[in-house]
């Protein structure tokens, strides 16, 4: 094997935020106000605001005439006393798929210059609301990490002795020689499906040509960004085609205020992950589902990109209908969206992630980078989504991932220090590696790329969010070869939580990130498996009479499935019981069939763990009895008694 250079690796390529984002916090963004306090927590984090949506009252001539809104914004402007400053003059950008109208600036105002231009649209009568269009941006870590220079980069033949992330968490010896409890035990899966059939969107910065990557449905994605700074084209108008151009805000002019940064390439390194890399074929690195079609769309350009092109691109990626915009002719089966940032799911996004569902796509989303609860981050907080924490190598939640009830599952993102921790000695088993384009500005052509040394690593929750989505287009493509009809975006995620991989170090009950860590094999072999026809038991754990069962945990959503027999002449009463530990675990007990929340024979959920279910007169057979996570829980006591 042959030593080689590789780019350097930087943590935080992950998770998208406000622009100028200097730390998020975990409170939702509350609506709009007239005092400034409110103002400026409606803001975020932001600083400079270009883009608002505003709604007008039905029966109104602005709601009907462009031209009236655009004149109504105008005036609030010269109400608001910007007129007077520096002139900024609106203009109509388009109106949206819900009627609200998308109002541009000709230039960017400052936190204090939009709070008084939203005062004074909210004194308006005929203004139902406005917010501003959010400006999302890839999150880099408050601390600079130092180069890593690995060795080597295996061939893909050889990714065993470098994608830890790919392999089984059995605790084998990685690259830097610890056990692997981490990964995502995609090999297994390659025995059943590679995704043939199965459409893959990832929604991010564009794709870029390079040996090892299969851009081949490049041309066929589409650029959403409708404005001409962050897009770094000549027009605000959206252009055919997945190309990334180029995100650097270093030396680009008017990004002054952006977060500092050559180009990322994010798009290309998240693609890869999902089935964009080419695998099998004797160079490089490998992706999931490799055979899968993998349609790029730029949403995120210099300075990030806006919530309002975002939501538009996730509907026209899953098929619909996008005024200006020609249908999608590759309508995904999966999304991918490893981006966010600060504030509640506005109705805009749920609107555009229950379209995508409706048509059957299965939205992935990355759950942040904060180290906070996902409650305060959108996309990931939006329903319809699966929201993907990151862990590391050991199993254990990575330092910087989000966390919170609203986490569906953990996949490998890296971990970036040995053993996982917050700091101390980087390894490389700390990160997720992918090829990249080697430019710090606008892509470097095919033709210079090496197909040797052109790859990166990075760690996030952007880099698990694909593990996850590359998953659903396995399970997928498997039913597809079986001749199945193809899992709804609720069937996917009950497998998915069904046969995740149980973390060896479990996250705080505090800090909980779903119940496992995607297990590929696992979840492809459920995809597929045939229904039950005999001897169609439920698959519980066996508990004895009186016999307490302790330590027991699970994350939010969680479900442990347990059985007891009864047997003939047992008196009652039987008592069923959960104690101690800490977190909130609700107890369900149905006789001869498994217990669920909308069916179930008794139950008990009680605020915390001490739950109690009487059965004065028990039947002889078989009680199953089920553990659900209200809220994250650990150490919990089960026990079941009868006379």
């Amino acid at each position: 094997m042959s030593k080689r250079n590789i780019l350097p690796c930087t943590l935080a390529v992950a998770v998208i935020a406000a622009i100028g984002a200097t730390g998020a916090t975990a409170a939702k963004k509350p609506k709009f106000g007239t005092d400034t306090a409110s103002l400026s927590a409606a803001l975020g984090e932001q600083e400079v605001f270009r883009r608002f949506v505003v709604q007008y009252r039905d029966g109104t001539r602005e709601k009907a005439d462009r031209s009236a809104g655009v004149a109504t914004f105008g005036r609030a402007l010269s109400r608001s006393g910007l007129a007077k400053t520096r002139a900024a003059n609106a203009s109509h950008l388009r109106t949206l798929r819900n009627g609200q109208q998308l109002i541009k600036l000709s230039r960017g105002l400052d936190r204090v210059e939009a709070e008084a231009l939203v005062r004074q649209l909210q004194a308006d009568p005929n203004v139902v609301s406005v917010r501003a269009d959010r400006l999302r941006q890839i999150a880099r870590s408050a601390e600079r990490l130092p180069d890593v220079q690995p060795a080597y980069i295996p061939n893909d033949p050889d990714f065993i002795e470098y994608q830890w992330h790919m392999l089984a968490p059995d605790g084998t010896a990685t690259f830097d020689g610890g056990p692997n409890r981490g990964g995502a035990n995609v090999p297994a899966a390659w025995d059943l499906a590679d995704g043939t059939g199965v459409t893959i969107a990832v929604l991010d910065t564009g794709i870029t040509a390079h040996p090892d990557v299969d851009t081949s449905f490049a041309d066929a994605g589409y650029d959403f960004i409708s404005d001409a700074f962050v897009s770094g084209r000549e027009t605000d108008d959206r252009v055919p085609g997945g190309w990334d151009l180029g995100d650097w805000t270093i030396g680009y002019p008017g990004a002054e205020t952006c977060q500092q940064r050559n180009s990322s390439w994010h798009g290309t390194h998240v693609a890869s992950t999902a089935g964009a890399q080419a695998t099998d074929n004797g160079v490089g690195m490998t992706g999931i589902a490799y055979n899968a079609n993998v349609v790029p769309v730029r949403v995120l350009g210099h300075c990030g990109g806006y919530d309002t092109d975002i939501a538009d691109a996730i509907v026209w990626a899953a098929g619909g209908e996008v005024d200006g915009v020609p249908t999608n002719p590759n309508p995904a089966h999966v999304i991918n969206l490893s981006l966010g940032g600060a504030g509640a799911c506005t109705a805009y996004e749920a609107d555009a992630i229950a379209q995508a569902n409706a048509l059957g796509a299965v939205v992935v989303v990355a759950a942040g980078n904060q180290n906070a609860n996902t409650s305060g981050y959108s996309p990931g907080n939006c329903p319809g989504v699966i929201t993907v924490a990151s862990n590391g190598v050991t199993s254990r939640r990575a330092y910087y991932s989000n966390y919170g009830d609203g986490i569906e599952i953990s996949a490998p993102g890296g971990g970036v220090y040995a053993n996982d921790g917050s700091g101390g000695a980087q390894i490389f088993d700390g990160f997720v590696w992918q090829a990249r384009n080697p430019s710090t500005t606008t892509p470097t052509p095919l033709a210079d790329i090496s197909p040797v040394t052109a790859y990166g690593g990075s760690a996030g929750t952007s880099q698990a969010a694909p593990h996850v989505a590359g998953v659903v287009a396995l399970m997928q493509g498997a039913r597809l070869d079986a001749g199945l009809p193809l899992l709804t975006p609720t069937e996917v995620l009950d497998i998915l939580q069904d046969t995740a991989t149980a973390f060896t170090v479990a996250p705080s009950a505090s800090q909980p990130i779903g119940p496992g860590i995607v297990n590929a094999a696992a979840a492809v072999a459920k995809a597929i498996e045939p229904p039950c026809e005999v001897d169609c038991a439920p698959d519980a754990t066996p508990i004895a009479n009186g016999v307490a069962v302790s330590g027991l945990s699970g994350g939010a959503g969680s479900e442990t499935l347990y059985s007891l027999t009864v047997p003939a002449g047992a008196r009652g009463p039987l008592s069923i019981t959960t104690t101690g530990g800490s977190g909130d675990v609700n107890l369900l007990v149905s006789f001869e069939e498994e217990p669920t929340d909308a069916d179930a024979d008794f139950r008990s959920a009680r605020p915390g763990n001490n739950e109690t279910v009487r059965i004065n007169a028990p039947q002889a057979g078989t009680y199953y009895i089920k553990l659900v996570g209200a809220r994250a829980y650990s150490n919990v006591r089960l026990q079941a008694r009868h006379n």
